[in-house]
């Protein structure tokens, strides 16, 4: 048996792992780019078989709302696991309000050093947990968007029911 629960949503069909306290561990896309590093880095978590089926049940409302255009924030539980500067890329990511998006660079700088854009791209791509922590929000210097493991059109797809994006 796999920690991997497939759970399907309007986003699209998306797969979760969940610690035993009911923290998400990981939330990509069945057919994500980084998948198998994630789901290598995801086994030292030790994450669990069985969930609690609330726990998938609450994500799985949370991702409906916010695909309904009903939720523009989660408070599912989620613990991230990497290296201190994922870390704070990460923590960067999730305060960026929800229908707006940043450049790697103006991420970096945010950082405390613009020319680390190449590196919070590498962070950006290291994110375990997609959707819950905004890595879809972040863009090319010059707007254009790029490299996202769920697919450019998916990003895309967030960016527009976020209205980060206009036709």
């Amino acid at each position: 048996m796999s920690p991997i629960h497939p759970i399907d949503t309007t986003v699209g069909p998306v797969q979760a792992a969940f610690d035993g306290d009911g923290e998400v561990l990981y939330l990509g896309f069945s057919d994500h780019e980084f998948r198998t590093p994630l789901l290598a880095k995801l086994a030292r978590l030790e994450p669990v078989l069985r969930p609690d089926p609330k726990v998938v049940s609450r994500l799985q409302e949370q991702l409906e709302d916010y695909a309904a255009g009903r939720r523009r924030s989660f408070d599912i539980p989620i613990r991230l696991h990497g290296s201190p500067f994922e870390q704070r890329v990460w923590q960067a990511l999730q305060a960026i309000p929800f229908g707006e998006t940043r450049s790697y660079g103006q991420l970096a700088a945010t950082l405390g050093d613009p020319n680390l854009s190449r590196a919070v791209g590498r962070a950006n791509g290291a994110n375990p947990i997609s959707i819950l922590v905004p890595c879809h929000r972040v863009i090319g210097g010059n707007g254009s968007l790029t490299g996202y493991a769920g697919g450019l059109a998916m990003k895309e797809r967030l960016l527009r029911l976020e209205g980060a994006l206009r036709s």
